[in-house]
């Protein structure tokens, strides 16, 4: 199995892998190009976001800046907005409903560090799933983190 495999399925992998590592230096350079479009542009912006993203509705607009790791791992429902300085460590999906608000300067990370000394200096790393559902509007510098799966013994 695969780095990429095992970080889709919510096992640990190792970060640096170079497959893991070539994908978010090119969404990187994609956002680092979206955040230099002109206010303006607001027709090439959506356009960039529709091929970066995972899946989109009709009606969204993300204010500059935005981050993301990956992209591809995001989806967004109809009327989706987000004010500047949207950050999504999108390692694992995130996925976004219908009406969806998010002020400024928020975060939604789904990639963790494993507690562990070893491990963590190991460079591995975990990523869960976030999901906000329909007709929420989420404040400003608001973090949002993923359930951790339970361990059954």
């Amino acid at each position: 199995m695969t780095e990429k495999e095992k970080q889709g399925k919510g096992l640990p992998y190792y970060a640096l892998d170079s497959e893991l590592l070539k994908e978010l230096a090119e969404c990187q350079e994609e956002c680092f190009n979206l955040n230099q479009l002109s206010p303006s542009k607001q027709e090439e912006r959506t356009i960039r976001l529709r091929k970066l993203l995972g899946k989109t509705g009709n009606q969204f607009k993300i204010i500059a800046p935005f981050f993301c790791d990956y992209g591809y791992n995001i989806e967004i429902g109809e009327k989706f907005f987000a004010n500047t300085n949207l950050v999504i460590l999108d390692e694992a999906k995130v996925t976004f409903g219908k009406n969806v608000y998010i002020a400024p300067n928020c975060a939604f990370y789904t990639v963790g560090h494993p507690i562990d000394p070893q491990e963590r200096n190991a460079d591995m790393e975990y990523a869960y799933p976030i999901t906000v559902g329909n007709n929420v509007w989420i404040g400003g510098n608001v973090v949002v983190l993923p359930a951790l799966p339970l361990a059954i013994t």
